[in-house]
């Protein structure tokens, strides 16, 4: 027997997981993370947690193996939340401050002004990305601004930036290694998507040192060893590096152009391959979709907030189990009476890209009450799905037939159903809670024999269900002209 084991560092929690031949999870281990908001809108980390959790998941998921399953781990694989960005110290590793999140605005500011001088169109045809604080970039430029000397520092090669996949992974082999893959490449909004490398224009605009940055390789290929952790023993390849929502796309086998999944977590990432790049006129990016012998790329369009807006509701309503009890709310009654949230708590996302955004409840009478709330939570996900999907589609030029859908939030069977209701379209669930850290383990297989090519992981079983449109078209007309004019009723700040 030979497995995979397959780290999954994800923005609310880490996972250790044993993945074997056939793509079954053999045995796993999880950490929570922790989350500060030190000011409206900036959402960071302790970058030291992040690698802690890691470590403690590695350890206690060996620990429980038998001697036998841990002869049998072949190879390592990283899966991470993209586009979070760490400064730390080349000699000692320590971390030169926080962990900068993806969901995080605080530079606004500066994207302000790169639009100000008109480079917005310039910077998406190089990488894709339209001008906003979510990719990497300009977090990694306002972390050197913090540290004192941080240009210089990073210019002489004695501070590393990287995204958590590179962060991992120095920790991971001791320090001997500092790299990243084209996929959390690409989502920096430094990565030229033509040359499939750092893009110097791009360096010097937002002010990052080519010497602080990783080497890009690709999604599958060999990144270095393992040190010991635990009983693992040192000397382990480490065979594939890709960001979370990419391991999801490869996890279903997404392989062929008029796929589309949609990863419910804390916020959402709908991903669809193409065969080139398709540049949009309507907010969704272009972006690698993961890479072996050559890169293959993607539409994508990411929400920020999805599974974090259940979070809120049960923070606000002082919950227990918020995932059930809000389903059990959903469901107690037939419609949301005309209420609807709009969860742009750090703005919103694709399509929109209004960072300065927040979040709206609109529609509220007297007799609203916290079940008509608790719909709207869970049905405003569907619509910012719906929005995507809606401009993912003309982007691409074919009718997307079918959702594939994974993620924590992709569990609650109401939202699933209103999201097929509210598409038009089938919404194909996959029950693994796993499919990330399981197509990461796909990518690193790849690259040491354990399976030859693609058709041979398309062949693999899943276990899915399928929920099927039962709304009629005017129910479903009415209800998403409610959204839009929700999303317009949305405060933008100044």
């Amino acid at each position: 027997m030979r497995t995979i084991l397959a780290i999954d560092q994800g923005t609310t929690n880490t996972k250790a997981l044993l993945v074997d031949e056939t793509g079954q999870v053999l045995a796993r281990a999880s950490r929570p993370v922790q989350i500060s908001y030190p000011r409206p809108a900036w959402v960071e980390q302790d970058g030291w947690m992040l690698w802690n959790t890691t470590r403690d998941c590695i350890v206690e998921l060996v620990d429980h193996l038998s001697e036998q399953l841990c002869n049998s781990i072949t190879a390592v694989a990283v899966t991470n939340q993209r586009e979070t960005v760490l400064v730390w110290d080349r000699k000692t590793g320590e971390p030169a401050g926080p962990a900068i999140i993806w969901q995080c605005r605080r530079t606004s500011p500066f994207c302000d002004d790169l639009r100000a001088r008109g480079l917005d169109g310039h910077i998406t045809r190089l990488t894709g990305l339209t001008i906003d604080p979510m990719p990497s970039g300009s977090k990694a430029r306002w972390l050197l601004h913090s540290i004192p000397d941080g240009y210089k520092r990073a210019t002489s090669g004695e501070l590393a930036i990287g995204t958590v996949d590179s962060w991992i992974l120095w920790n991971l082999t001791g320090g001997k290694v500092h790299a990243t893959d084209t996929s959390n490449a690409s989502r920096t909004q430094l990565f030229n998507l033509e040359t499939a490398d750092w893009e110097p224009e791009l360096l010097d605009l937002f002010g990052i040192p080519a010497a602080a940055l990783p080497e890009i390789k690709h999604s599958s290929a060999f990144y270095g060893e393992t040190v010991p952790l635990g009983k693992l023993p040192g000397g382990i390849p480490i065979t594939s590096l890709v960001g979370d929502s990419h391991a999801a796309l490869f996890g279903h086998a997404g392989f062929e152009p008029g796929m589309v999944k949609a990863t419910y977590g804390t916020g959402t990432s709908l991903m669809s391959p193409t065969l080139q790049p398709i540049f949009s006129s309507r907010g969704i990016s272009t972006t690698v979709a993961y890479s072996r012998q050559q890169v293959r790329y993607a539409l994508e369009g990411n929400i920020l907030v999805t599974g974090s807006a259940v979070q809120w509701f049960g923070q606000l309503f002082g919950l227990q189990d918020t995932g059930r009890k809000i389903e059990e709310l959903a469901t107690s009654v037939d419609s949301t009476d005309g209420v609807y949230l709009v969860p742009a708590f750090v703005g919103l996302g694709a399509p929109h890209w209004k960072d300065r955004a927040r979040g709206n409840i609109s529609g509220l009478t007297r007799g609203s009450n916290m079940a008509h709330i608790a719909r709207a939570t869970l049905e405003a996900i569907a619509y910012e799905v719906r929005d995507v999907f809606d401009a993912m589609e003309s982007d691409s030029g074919a009718p997307l037939q079918m959702l594939l859908a994974d993620g924590g939030a992709s569990q609650n069977t109401f939202l699933m159903q209103f999201q097929a209701d509210i598409l038009g379209r089938p919404v194909q669930r996959n029950l693994s809670s796993d499919i990330a850290p399981v197509g990461a383990a796909y990518l690193a297989g790849l690259e040491v024999g354990i399976w030859k090519d693609e058709a041979e992981i398309a062949a693999l079983p899943r276990q899915v269900d399928l929920f099927e449109p039962k709304m009629d078209e005017s129910t479903r007309t009415g209800l998403y002209i409610g959204w839009k004019d929700a999303v317009a009723r949305t405060v933008y700040q100044p």
